[in-house]
């Protein structure tokens, strides 16, 4: 199996709407991006990997041949990924594949997506859709009809955590909010960034209990795009590209009642161990320096600090009440403002996420940058209580470093 590097990559801002762009300029103005960072041409490119989530945000079937159309990508080899929530964290691992297997020295993965295009006319707003669009994830014979929603099935979760670990509390929970909205005040591609106290979060609405208001993601518009090469056309093309040193993958049983519990998501357990195990990393809070984990509740942050061995079982509540996940913590987390302060677009949200891992090792962050992190970790999931899991390791300074 080859080494594979990201050498270029490029984001648009996440925002509630673009009002003046289709989905497939979106796609065109990060995949731009990213190949003006890599100092490359779209012709360039060998094959290419999109993540879209779902059909029904942009309205068209298959729009993946139409961003491949608008891209200029005809007659490249191409694929479609779509994973839920973890649609971006799948892209990259397929793009992965494509140049490690020797199929492709040079990928370009890119997600896109377009929600607020999801539109009730009749109705006047586009969030009844959107989120009627998202529960068709459930199954459609026994859940769905019952009103199943993804804040629904996250909090069965966080709740299941709460009762065997007692964690974690109203409290912490509010304190990820507080950390995440404030990393994102300092990220210009943020959809969500605000300076917010305990009580803000503790007293906003409740949603879908326990979270509240500020405990939820806000589902987004933007593209993110990122590109792969292998090590002989990296070494060639790019200075200091960052390694993918480790992949893991998992899927979960979907329909809840078969999973052995559900205080604990073992799709991200499985995935964790799969991509330490080929990065060579056995102490992760020791060998990494920062992660990018799935935030679309702040709840689920909270587990995955343990899902992803950061801590010991049932310790997950300590790491943020003792400051270590902030980004002036010993380990942070979520520098970019994760979903919850950044944005959720489903597609692009995985490539976001690795984005902000790569500026990182970098040194390209802005204002959020740390000092000389060499190893981050990506988490993606998706699906009915976190389903899919992609967990990405990345690296800078060799492939072992």
């Amino acid at each position: 199996m080859r080494r594979v590097a990201i050498v270029g990559v490029g984001t648009t801002p996440f925002k509630p709407r673009f009002i003046d762009k289709t989905y497939f300029e979106l796609a065109f103005d990060a995949a731009k991006d990213a190949f003006t960072d890599a100092e490359i041409k779209h012709t360039d490119v060998e094959s290419t990997v999109y993540g879209i989530y779902n059909d029904l945000f942009e309205r068209q079937v298959q729009p993946d041949l139409y961003v491949h159309d608008y891209l200029g990508m005809g007659g490249k080899p191409s694929m479609r990924v779509n994973t839920g929530g973890a649609t971006g964290g799948s892209a990259i691992r397929a793009g992965f594949m494509e140049v490690a297997s020797g199929q492709s020295d040079l990928t370009m993965v890119l997600g896109v997506e377009k929600c607020s295009d999801c539109f009730d006319y009749r109705m006047g707003q586009s969030s009844p859709e959107v989120l009627k669009s998202i529960s068709y994830t459930a199954d459609m014979t026994y859940e769905q009809p019952t009103g199943r929603t993804a804040a629904a099935s996250f909090a069965l979760a966080v709740i299941a955590h709460q009762k065997k670990y007692g964690n974690p509390t109203a409290e912490q929970m509010a304190k990820v909010s507080v950390k995440n909205h404030g990393n994102a005040a300092l990220n210009p591609i943020a959809q969500s960034g605000k300076v917010l106290t305990l009580e803000d979060v503790m007293n906003s609405p409740m949603i879908a209990y326990p979270f509240r208001f500020y405990d939820n993601c806000l589902y987004s518009e933007g593209s993110s795009c990122v590109i792969l090469a292998s090590e002989e056309k990296a070494k060639k093309i790019c200075k200091n590209p960052i390694w993918i040193t480790g992949l893991g993958a998992s899927l979960d049983y979907a329909i809840l009642g078969n999973r052995e519990n559900l205080y604990t998501f073992e799709a991200s357990r499985q995935a964790a161990k799969r991509a330490y195990k080929m990065a060579g990393i056995t102490k992760p809070r020791q060998e990494l320096d920062l992660a990018e984990l799935h935030d679309a509740f702040t709840g689920t942050e909270i587990m995955a600090y343990q899902d992803c061995f950061l801590c010991e079982e049932g310790e997950g509540g300590h790491l943020i009440d003792q400051n270590i996940t902030e980004r002036n913590g010993s380990f942070p987390v979520n520098t970019s403002g994760g979903l919850i302060g950044c944005g959720h677009a489903v597609g692009a949200t995985g490539i976001m996420q690795t984005i902000e891992i790569y500026n990182q090792l970098q040194g390209r962050a802005g204002r959020r940058q740390l000092d000389d992190p060499r190893r981050g970790l990506v988490q993606s999931i998706g699906g009915i209580a976190c389903a899919w899991t992609v967990c990405i390791v990345l690296a800078k300074g060799g492939y072992n470093a």
